[in-house]
């Protein structure tokens, strides 16, 4: 990382909350549902799919967890009566996991039960490596009563080959990502050649087993990847879907729904932007100079 991003990184707390918004309101929906909801119309307009997110995590308390299952059923409510093709994601500490792993459970119970009644899906979403086991064992429990339930896996922690290989067994509904948390060497790869090996590895694994995967990526040479496989494994296009973040590789996604392939967006929103948006920075440094190149242009 460069001097000049490692400065923006360390001075992040006392930028203006004005600069920071410029960094983030390209890949946040806004503050309100409704706001999510808009952007969503708009991309089922073009026949991409959305999973909406909750900005927040790491709760400290047990009656901020409950308000969140219960937006979470608002929006499942709201998906229905609009027609939306968008499912949810949730984040285990959005709902408890650092309170209670049991309260987590039926917390995420609670909204996949809902869910299944309006015939919808729930994304388990995947934290920092003190949370993966704890995800994973909830995401496998749920997945013995209900179907409409997936696990995210993250191709640079050490760990992912031995969960892939367990996930299959249960034919897991699997978004498969590089991962963003800064982890220790101990647990997860640095190098990107191996994270993206591990990547491509873990997917053929998973699409040769009949799981169905969502490819969330933005590197065109992984992508290309997964092509090929598809194509090689002949595939239909039920099978999988490509996933990518609000605000980034607009033109490649584009071109992917124009080939005919299903993608999904990940649209957040929240009051939480703040929080969101300078933690991100800070956990991937290399991002700072977005920010940077957005003060400019905007100036």
């Amino acid at each position: 990382m460069g001097i000049f991003n490692k400065l923006v990184v360390i001075t992040l707390p006392l930028v203006p909350k004005f600069i920071v918004h410029i960094f983030a309101k390209k890949y946040i929906a806004g503050s309100t549902l409704q706001d999510a909801i808009n952007l969503i119309m708009k991309f089922n307009e073009k026949n991409i799919m959305a999973t909406i997110d909750i900005l927040g995590e790491d709760v400290k308390n047990r009656e901020d967890a409950v308000k969140v299952v219960e937006e979470y059923k608002e929006i499942l409510a709201a998906i229905d009566q609009i027609k939306l093709d968008s499912n949810i994601s949730v984040k285990p500490t959005h709902l408890g996991l650092k309170i209670d792993t049991e309260f987590c459970y039926q917390n995420i119970r609670t909204i996949v039960e809902t869910a299944k009644r309006y015939n919808n899906f729930v994304r388990i979403d995947m934290e920092d490596h003190t949370c993966t086991s704890d995800s994973i064992d909830i995401y496998i429990r749920l997945k013995e009563e209900f179907d409409n339930i997936g696990i995210v896996i993250q191709s640079y922690l050490r760990r992912t080959i031995d969960d892939v290989n367990n996930l299959i067994k249960h034919r897991a509904n699997v978004r498969l990502c590089k991962g963003i948390y800064v982890e220790p060497k101990l647990i997860a790869y640095k190098n990107r050649d191996i994270i993206n090996y591990n990547f491509n590895y873990c997917l053929e694994k998973l699409l040769s087993e009949k799981c169905y995967v969502g490819i969330a990526t933005h590197d065109e040479k992984l992508i290309w990847f997964a092509l090929s496989l598809i194509d090689r494994l002949k595939l239909k296009k039920e099978d999988y879907e490509f996933q990518m973040l609000l605000g980034v590789t607009e033109e490649l996604r584009d071109l992917l729904v124009s080939a005919g392939h299903r993608l999904r967006v990940y649209v957040p929103y929240g009051e939480k932007w703040h929080a969101y948006s300078t933690r991100r920075l800070k956990e991937n440094p290399s991002v700072a100079s977005y920010v940077i190149k957005h003060i400019f242009n905007k100036g």
